[in-house]
């Protein structure tokens, strides 16, 4: 049992998503980049690949694109085409649904209060 456990005692490493701006020329070449260095190149250079990959593939189908957005359960890109480059920006999506209600119910009861107020004002 001990063998096994130092043959296979690797874990699983949890990584954050990258957050920030990439900008790359057209060979994918990285030009400046406003995300962590701890984050992988190789999967900066993968998402920068793909972006320029969509924007070529529009081209060749007549069809420009000048920006591209990508929503994932987690991720949000934005890409925008800069002659033949691309600007890529990657935003983190933080899942807080009860923050939001708790802003929507916030914000609807000040509306009902406000209505109250003014329903129960006298007239002039």
């Amino acid at each position: 049992m001990g063998l096994l456990k130092k043959l296979f005692r690797r874990q699983a490493a949890v990584q954050d998503l990258p957050s920030g701006s990439l900008t790359v020329d057209r060979n994918g070449n990285t030009i400046t980049s406003t995300i962590s260095s701890t984050y992988p190149a190789g999967l900066l250079k993968q998402i920068a690949k793909d972006v320029l990959k969509i924007f070529s593939e529009a081209r060749e189908a007549q069809s420009p694109l000048h920006e591209v957005n990508i929503h994932f359960a987690s991720l949000r890109v934005t890409a925008r085409e800069l002659r033949g480059g691309a600007i890529i920006f990657l935003f983190p999506q933080i899942a807080m649904p009860q923050m939001h209600n708790k802003g929507l119910n916030t914000t609807t009861a000040i509306a009902t209060a406000a209505a109250a107020a003014t329903a129960t004002a006298p007239a002039q």
